[in-house]
Order: structure tokens, then sequence, then C-alpha cells
């Protein structure tokens, strides 16, 4: 009779390893690394403001369609994600989270300020020992001067 010799999945670590992709995510839209995003994503459903966008490709044209990037090859932004609640379940390999996030920005002629608040709902799933995003529904609720932000509301200005 063959014995497993397979570890079981350490709660801490699957925790941990979501943090850190919750963590990603807010350096590269921070970064203007939208390719990186698409990576990131790729496995992924986004839902934002518009109708929902899956697979890499998608996923890195929408960031490049919305957020606006300055000189520096960045939107000039800092995303603070806090309050993260991240549910595993280890048998079934998958895990959600919940979080806020308050977006900051500073530009030359804009004192660095809150921008935008709201929430993260997120699905994730493990596979081959990897946790990866399969899904991220992002909610904004408190919205201030996005115009330096967010192309659509800079052609509206």
């Amino acid at each position: 009779m063959a014995t497993s010799t397979r570890m079981p999945a350490d709660p801490a670590s699957s925790h941990r390893a979501i943090e850190n992709l919750i963590a990603r995510y807010a350096e590269l839209v921070d970064d203007g690394d939208f390719a990186g995003l698409g990576i990131l994503l790729a496995d992924a459903t986004f839902t934002g403001s518009g109708e929902p966008v899956s697979g890499r490709d998608a996923i890195e044209k929408m960031f490049q369609d919305t957020l606006i990037v300055y000189a520096d090859g960045t939107p000039r932004t800092q995303h603070v994600t806090t309050n993260v609640a991240i549910e595993v379940d280890e048998q079934a390999n998958t895990a959600v989270s919940r979080s806020y996030v308050t977006v900051m920005q500073a530009l030359p002629d804009l004192p660095l300020q809150p921008i935008a608040g709201g929430r993260y709902h997120d699905r994730f799933e493990r596979r081959d020992g990897q946790w990866r995003f399969v899904a991220r529904r992002v909610r904004i609720n408190l919205v201030g001067d996005v115009s330096r932000h967010l192309r659509q509301a800079a052609a509206q200005r």
C-alpha cells in the first residue's frame, strides 16, 4: 500500500501567499505595469465600473485604456489596501478575500490627496501549488477628483 508523502496544506502560508497577490496588484497599478497586471490576472475575471474583462491581453488593454500615465511611466498613485479578510478552504484549494482600498494621488499641480475609496472582493484558486486570482471585483463608493487618474473623467473635464 502506497503512502502519501505530500505535506498537509499550511493555512498561514496560504494566507501570506494571498496577501502577497493582493499587494502585488497595488504595486503593479502604481508602477504603471499593465503588462504585469495582465500576467497577474491572466486566469481571472476583472469587474470594475465597466463590463467584466477576462484574459491577459484584455485586462492589460483595459488598464491602458482606463488609466492616465505620466512621463515617469506611472499613474502617480498609491493604492493602500487595508482591512484584508481572507478565508481559505485548503481542501478545495480555493479562497476568498475582502479588503478596502484607498487610492492616493499627487502631481506637481495636485497636492497629495485621496481620490477614491472602495472595496475589493477577490476569489483565488491554488493550481499546481500556486495561488492565483480567479476573480477581482472592485466597487468604488467614494470618489474624489479622478480627472487626473481616469481617461474618461479627464475627457469630461
